[in-house]
């Protein structure tokens, strides 16, 4: 049964299985010699001058159902995952932009508009440099990746929503207890354990949609998923690292004073980012390993 098991998984997982270390240095050499570090770069400056824009967007449209404190309130909790520590200034802002929305005009909402789909169209092209190897036999047509932008900004609003609506319930449950051998039990440990289950598959979600969505040539559901669970393990553990490191270590703001929230999302957005295409260099790798396609594969992306 494990023989038949074991064959059933393919050949890239065979191979990758074999020969694990060599997988991971071909992927860290292939990831450095794709400048992967001066692209995370560029999609974290993008984010910075998206993630306002589209918070706005995303909010002023879903006011209308929920009400807008209660979506600022999931809102900072779900940027505690993007952000880690700079949620609430971020939120902050937000709503004092979002107090005067009385003054936004149709030429204000057409830069966000603008502004809020940079990052995605960064992070295709950053994505095409990871996967040359598919740009090379299929290009993407260019009206589809000027949509493809607003069609996920659409998904993520209505993917808030749920999560909105499945979190409010989820702490609702926190407030109650059950009678358990006549002893009163709250639920607000398993309603945390819950709420953290969820933004977690929340988070491995949203990563497997990027893969399947934003490179050339839509990879299977399984590599997808290798990328995502990947990128969200190791974005769980960095954004530990990071509040842990900006509440004891970091003088941050000493150095860079009324900047420090800008700074640090933005460093915390490099990170993430960075995470975001090792993911994509995991699955262009996990490709090609072992395949007669790995001896034919083109050069890395290279500046100079």
């Amino acid at each position: 049964m494990s023989k038949f098991i074991w064959k059933c998984l393919g050949p890239q997982v065979r191979n990758v299985a074999h020969h694990p270390g060599a997988f991971v240095l071909r992927t860290l050499k292939a990831f450095r010699a794709n400048q992967g570090m001066l692209l995370a770069g560029a999609v974290a400056y993008y984010a910075l001058l998206s993630i306002v824009p589209l918070l706005i967007l995303i909010v002023i449209a879903l006011s209308n159902l929920v009400g807008q404190q209660t979506l600022l309130d999931n809102l900072a909790r779900l940027l505690e995952w993007l952000v880690p520590g700079q949620a609430r200034a971020v939120v902050h802002e937000l709503s004092n932009f979002l107090a005067h929305r009385a003054v936004i005009g149709w030429l204000l909402l057409l830069t966000m508009i603008f502004f809020s789909s940079l990052a995605f169209t960064v992070l295709e092209n950053a994505m095409s440099v990871i996967f040359v190897h598919r740009v090379a036999i299929r290009r993407r047509h260019f009206l589809l990746s000027a949509l493809l932008p607003y069609c996920y900004i659409l998904c993520l609003g209505m993917g808030m929503l749920i999560v909105t609506f499945v979190s409010n319930g989820l702490q609702a449950m926190g407030a109650s207890s059950v009678d358990l051998f006549g002893a009163d039990v709250s639920l607000r440990g398993v309603s945390r354990v819950l709420l953290y289950l969820l933004g977690l598959a929340g988070e491995i979600f949203v990563l497997t949609s990027i893969y399947l969505v934003m490179p050339v040539g839509r990879p299977s559901l399984r590599h997808a998923l290798i990328g995502g669970v990947t990128a969200a393990l190791l974005w769980e553990i960095t954004r530990h690292v990071l509040v842990w490191y900006f509440a004891t270590l970091s003088q941050v703001s000493v150095v860079y004073g009324s900047l420090t929230t800008a700074i640090v999302v933005l460093f915390s957005l490099e990170a993430l980012a960075t995470l975001l295409l090792f993911g994509a260099q995991v699955i262009s790798e996990f490709e090609r390993f072992g395949t007669p396609a790995d001896e034919a594969s083109p050069e890395p992306f290279h500046t100079g």
